[in-house]
Formats: structure tokens, sequence, C-alpha cells
């Protein structure tokens, strides 16, 4: 009797699953960081170029848009809130890379006050990232930021 009670004791049945259970549990918690982190990269290099993607518009079309409508005029394009051809560039572009535009800010900015050839443009675009699992949500919810500058050549 007490080595039947002793053989009881020492099975070894169950085991394996119960370590199963724990690896796959970390295999798929490895699993869903790594795919959260490349979409991580992915938007914000979708973010990086469609600021390229703006900063390359005002600076073709930079000394072109002077007058009334959205150009003021004082000469310059626009003021960084109505900036409607720039930011329609920088939204359309981020929405091909499947970001979420209304979570998209574009910021048009002239430091040298104007928009004449040999003017500098600035465009900065921010996006909050959103998680695709909300697991992640607490540590990956952050502003992710690009500025891209450049110089009016027309």
């Amino acid at each position: 009797m007490r080595v039947l009670r002793m053989k009881c004791l020492r099975s070894d049945s169950g085991s394996s699953l119960v370590e199963f259970a724990f690896v796959a549990v970390l295999f798929i918690i490895v699993l869903l960081s790594v795919v959260e982190m490349t979409r991580m990269a992915l938007v914000y290099t979708t973010m990086t170029q469609a600021a390229r993607a703006g900063a390359r518009y005002a600076i073709v079309h930079g000394g072109e848009r002077t007058g009334s409508g959205v150009d003021g005029p004082s000469g310059i394009a626009c003021a960084p809130t109505s900036c409607t051809q720039i930011n329609t560039v920088v939204q359309n572009f981020a929405s091909a890379g499947l970001l979420n535009t209304d979570d998209l800010t574009v910021t048009v900015s002239y430091p040298d006050g104007a928009n004449t050839v040999g003017s500098r443009v600035n465009v900065t675009v921010s996006y909050t990232y959103d998680p695709l699992v909300s697991y992640f949500g607490s540590v990956l919810n952050k502003n992710l930021g690009s500025t891209s500058q450049g110089v009016i050549t027309f």
C-alpha cells in the first residue's frame, strides 16, 4: 500500500500540460508584442514619410500661393491651422498607411516669415499611437512626432 502511494506521488502525468500552458501564454505575449512593435515602427515610418510629402508639396508650391482665400494678404501661404492643401497631402499619405487621420495633427510654419523662393518651411506631424491589443495600451499609447524641413524652390 505504501509503495502504491509513493508511486502516485511521483507520477508525472499532467506536468507536461501545465508546462505547455505556461510556455504557450509566454509565447503568445511575445508574439503579440513583436506584432505591436513592428506596427508601431510602420506607423512611425508612415508618419515620417507623410511629413516629408507635406514638406515636398510646400517646397514646390510655396512661392505660388499668395493672395486671398486660404492665403493671407501678408504673402505667407497659410497659418499653421489653415494650410488646407498641405494638410490634405499629409492626411492622404497617412491614410494610405492605415493611420487614423482623426488622431493626426499637422502644423506648418515658415520660420523666415514668408513663402517666397529661398524661404524655409517646416511641416510637423504628430500622431497618438493606438495599439491593436488593448493589453499594451498603457505602455504603448504614446505621441509620435516627426518634423520635415525644406527650402521653397518655386
